[in-house]
């Protein structure tokens, strides 16, 4: 079984054009027209909220707290399933420009969670390791890593059926589940701040960011349908 965006002896991974995945290039671009960097967003009002013994309920706080917590270090385990996993399996080259884009995108979602705990003046060692110590974030995390164990074998190729299904398993895992379940979970609880006027910066930020998961979720959705085709 052989396909196009997987067997790099059917496809050159240098030979862009012409272009056989419109829908990839196009990704490409949207992502470049949508480029943004954390420290563009104003956090003094957060900062100011975060700080005042009431400006917010202990609910609330927690609630912050742990979606950095989930965030801060899903951005990177998603960016290393990008770099360590699916690339290297990937040969179409404009799938792999996207790839690419994807992978800078995540590096800037990390400098965000990186900007907030500077900005709040957060515990590093708390929030990082809550992947750790919070089980509802660790049974998150460890499940999504478990789908891509077999990929990480220096000896895994996407030759045949059945390797094949475990590519698209992982693409699952990482594109559906924790882009399109777990950060969107995340999004629906932090972007309610916003509609309440409150930590509006870092709302900004998680509205930003959403944005690009959206395209993110596509490209995978895209990516998932035309190996399967």
């Amino acid at each position: 079984m052989k396909n196009p965006l997987l067997n790099s002896s059917e496809t050159d991974p240098n030979k862009i054009l012409p272009i056989k995945y419109p829908w990839a290039r196009s990704y490409y671009k949207t992502g470049v027209a949508n480029n943004w960097v954390p420290e563009e967003i104003s956090m003094q009002q957060d900062v100011e909220l975060w700080k005042k013994p009431d400006g917010l309920t202990e609910g609330e706080r927690r609630l912050i707290m742990r979606n950095l917590g989930f965030f801060s270090t899903a951005e990177s385990l998603t960016a290393n399933n990008i770099v360590l996993s699916i690339y290297r399996h990937i040969t179409n080259p404009e799938c792999r420009q996207y790839l690419l884009r994807q992978a800078y995108e995540e590096a800037v979602h990390t400098e965000t969670f990186i900007y907030c705990c500077d900005s709040l003046g957060l515990d590093p060692e708390e929030v990082y390791n809550m992947y750790i110590t919070i089980p509802s974030i660790k049974e998150k995390d460890d499940f999504v890593i478990s789908i891509t164990q077999s990929l990480l074998d220096p000896h895994f190729n996407t030759v045949g059926a059945d390797n094949i299904r475990k590519f698209v398993n992982d693409l699952i895992g990482y594109y559906v589940i924790m882009e399109g379940i777990f950060f969107y979970a995340g999004f629906a609880m932090m972007l309610s701040f916003q509609r309440n006027n409150k930590m509006i910066g870092v709302a900004e930020q998680f509205q930003f960011i959403l944005r690009d998961e959206s395209v993110h979720l596509a490209f995978g959705t895209d990516l998932i349908n035309a190996i399967i085709a």
